[in-house]
């Protein structure tokens, strides 16, 4: 009985907007950064494989411990830069694809579509699902930050802000935050 009214609930004669927050200015600064950080890792990448070789020691006499004499620190050290520079940019990349900026009940209530500001926070993207493959993991009163929502398919969680404005807490809940086992 419970599922039938919840069922009759979901079913929307117009497209309703779920959950709204707008944190564009956010993500393209945040993306400003990464990129900004990726381009001087990359800078200090090639310039510790150029300029910074070895240099033959002067003539006869003690070795200096602190000068080093082949290029495996040369190799490490370019190679950890250019690992620290990919690393920010993934992230400057990935983390606005899971932030979730809005979600919209489709009419009829059995597809959603949920839209995430672009790459680096520039654009936006959005795609539709079916409601069944959307599920919440945690209820929104359960969490401190934001609401966790798993779509089948693709490999990480959404996140919902909780500063973000739910226009039908109820709606929301018998739908896009109901818990689904995939």
């Amino acid at each position: 009985m419970a599922a039938r009214a919840a069922l009759e609930a979901a079913a929307v004669s117009r497209d309703v907007v779920l959950f709204q927050h707008d944190r564009s200015r956010f993500f393209r600064l945040v993306g400003l950064f990464c990129a900004g950080q990726g381009l001087f890792w990359a800078y200090l990448a090639h310039f510790a494989f150029t300029a910074l070789r070895p240099t033959p020691a002067p003539g006869p006499g003690p070795d200096d411990p602190l000068r080093p004499r082949d290029n495996k620190w040369r190799y490490g050290f370019t190679a950890s830069c250019l690992t620290v520079g990919s690393l920010v940019l993934a992230a400057g990349w990935l983390l606005p694809l899971r932030s979730v900026h809005r979600v919209t009940l489709l009419r009829g209530g059995s597809a959603v579509t949920i839209g995430t500001p672009g790459p680096l926070g520039l654009g936006r993207r959005s795609f539709t699902v079916p409601l069944r493959d959307v599920s919440g993991r945690a209820h929104r009163a359960e969490v401190a930050a934001a609401i966790p929502i798993k779509v089948r398919g693709r490999p990480f969680f959404f996140l919902l802000d909780k500063a973000g404005q739910l226009s039908d807490p109820r709606l929301f809940d018998l739908t896009v935050g109901a818990f689904r086992k995939f």
